[in-house]
C-alpha cells in the first residue's frame, strides 16, 4: 500500500478538522472536546510515522496482533493506541498490557479478564462498552439489557476504567441513515446515568467514522474514528 505525501496527508488532516469543527459548532459544541482516532489497520507503520510527525497522536487498530508489531516499530513516538475491533477472550493479557483504550469490551466475561490482565501487568487502560442497537449478526457488542451487569462489574474494577460507550452501526452511504442509531447511543447514555452508573463512567462516546463522523459529532460523539479520509482507500486487509 503506498503512502500519502506529506503535503496529502496534512490536507486530509485539515479536511477532517474542518469538519469536526463544523458539525461541533452547528450542533453547539466546542470542537476540542471531540477526540480524532486515526484508524491505521492495514496502513504502514510509514504512515503512523508521517502522522505522527504532523502532530496526531491517536491510532485505532482492529487486530491486537498486527497492532503489537506497530508499537513496537513506533515505540519512541508519543502514540496512544486505542483498540477498535474486536477482543477474543485469549487476546485480553496482550490488550489490557499494551493498548491505552479499549472500544470493544462486549461482555462481563471479557471485563473480567482484561481487569485481572491489567492488575497483573500493571496498567491501567481505559476501557469502552461497545453496544450493538442493530442485531447485526456479524457485529459485535452488548445488547442494551446487559449493560446494567456489565457497569456493576465497570463499577469494581480498580485497574481498567470504564469510560463510556462505543457504537458501530449498520454501514449506509447516506450519514443520514445513522442518525437513529448515533442518537439512540446517546439516549442509553442518559439512561445508564438515570439508573446511577457514574458519571465518570459514562464521558465517552465513541461513534462515527469517516463517511458520517459529522452526523455522529452532532449527536453527541466524542471520539470519532477516521481513517479512509484521512489515510485513504485500503487496498489490503492483511
Amino acid at each position: 500500500m503506498t503512502s500519502l505525501s506529506h503535503d496529502q496527508l496534512r490536507a486530509n488532516v485539515l479536511a477532517i478538522n474542518d469538519r469536526i469543527a463544523r458539525a461541533a459548532v452547528t450542533s453547539g459544541r466546542d470542537p476540542n472536546v471531540i477526540k480524532l482516532i486515526s484508524v491505521s489497520k492495514t496502513f504502514p507503520v510509514s504512515s503512523i510515522e508521517a502522522a505522527s510527525a504532523i502532530g496526531l497522536s491517536e491510532f485505532g487498530e482492529n487486530r491486537v496482533q498486527e497492532a503489537l508489531g506497530k508499537m513496537d516499530q513506533t515505540s519512541k513516538l508519543p502514540i496512544k493506541w486505542h483498540l477498535i475491533g474486536h477482543l477474543q477472550s485469549n487476546k485480553t493479557r496482550s490488550a489490557a498490557s499494551r493498548f491505552d483504550w479499549i472500544h470493544s469490551v462486549d461482555s462481563e466475561k471479557i471485563l473480567r479478564r482484561l481487569e485481572d490482565a491489567a492488575a497483573e501487568a500493571g496498567t491501567t487502560p481505559c476501557a469502552l462498552i461497545q453496544v450493538d442497537l442493530a442485531s447485526e449478526a456479524r457485529k459485535h457488542g452488548a445488547c442494551v439489557d446487559d449493560l446494567r451487569k456489565i457497569f456493576e462489574v465497570g463499577h469494581t474494577c480498580r485497574a481498567i476504567k470504564v469510560r463510556g460507550l462505543m457504537l458501530m452501526p449498520p454501514f449506509h452511504p447516506d450519514p443520514e441513515m445513522a442518525r437513529p442509531y448515533f442518537r439512540r447511543l446517546r439516549e442509553v447514555r442518559e439512561e445508564l446515568a438515570h439508573d446511577g452508573v457514574r458519571m465518570d463512567m459514562l464521558q465517552e462516546l465513541s461513534m462515527g467514522m469517516s463517511h458520517d463522523f459529522d452526523v455522529a459529532i452532532q449527536e453527541g460523539a466524542t471520539m470519532v474514528r477516521v481513517g479512509t479520509a484521512l489515510f485513504g482507500h485500503r487496498t489490503s486487509t492483511v
